[in-house]
């Protein structure tokens, strides 16, 4: 039931492999060993796939990104912070942080609050641009 073989680097130490197992649930019924991931049909080229779900799943396009990131920095560079832009508050924080470079930005700094500030609406206008360029293009809003 049991095969046997010498592994190198163990010392010549046997390992016992085996095909096949029964239990008492299986009343002493030869049962082999698979793993439910390799069956044959998810198989493709030593790879396996999903079959239902879409290798292009992000379904990106430069579109998107291209007029996300204007539609982004037009709002985001209009002064209403004390005359100053967001884009310009957080560039210009940029400049300070780098001119003691070695050392990292302080945790009370300006910096950490108009980089996730920025980055944050940045990525809400990409999300939603994604969704609404994507979702004209498959008529998700025709229904």
């Amino acid at each position: 039931m049991a095969a046997a073989s010498t592994v190198s680097g163990l010392a010549g130490a046997a390992l016992a492999s085996r095909s096949a197992f029964s239990t008492s649930f299986t009343r002493g019924s030869r049962v082999s060993a698979r793993n439910p991931l390799m069956t044959r049909n998810l198989e493709r080229n030593g790879r396996i796939t999903c079959m239902t779900f879409p290798r292009d799943w992000l379904r990106r396009d430069l579109n998107v990104i291209g007029f996300g990131l204007i539609g982004w920095l037009a709002p985001s560079s209009v002064p209403v912070i004390n005359g100053n832009s967001l884009t310009g508050l957080f560039f210009s924080s940029i400049g300070q942080e780098l001119a003691h470079f070695p050392t990292p930005p302080a945790v009370n700094s300006q910096f950490w609050l108009w980089l996730v500030t920025w980055h944050l609406g940045l990525f809400i206008v990409l999300t939603f641009g994604q969704i609404g360029f994507k979702g004209r293009i498959e008529d998700y809003f025709e229904k």
